[in-house]
């Protein structure tokens, strides 16, 4: 069992989007997003850290044990574009930052077994 100490943190609006998922995906798995859901800080949109991660943020992230950087974007489901680096927040990576901030590190289970990321930047979008 991974020991999260870091809170999760999204936005009422990315909570009302990613809630009716929830009924779909495991709870009792502690690295998924209905347990991240479940465990979720709330806030109203102007609480939100700057460089936190929510639904449209732009995230460089490095994977602590290859030293790969990848820059995506987390996005919903139906906007996934793998070729523009839009990724599914259903997808693993996405499910592990989302919630998180710039400057954090996240231990996650992957396909291939349990990755260790470092939250390089995170850009969100200015409504």
């Amino acid at each position: 069992m991974m020991d999260r100490q870091n809170p999760v943190v999204l936005t009422e609006a990315d909570y009302q989007l990613l809630r009716p998922y929830m009924s779909r995906l495991s709870e009792n798995d502690e690295m998924s997003l209905a347990h991240e859901l479940k465990r979720a800080i709330i806030v109203q949109k102007d609480a939100f850290p700057a460089h936190g991660i929510g639904i449209n943020s732009k995230v460089v992230v490095e994977d602590l044990d290859t030293h790969r950087t990848s820059e995506l974007i987390i996005v919903m489901p139906e906007y996934a574009d793998i070729k523009q680096r839009k990724v599914s927040v259903l997808a693993p990576l996405a499910t592990a930052l989302i919630g998180f901030r710039k400057g954090e590190e996240v231990i996650w289970k992957m396909p291939g077994g349990l990755r260790h990321f470092f939250i390089k930047d995170v850009i969100n979008q200015s409504a």
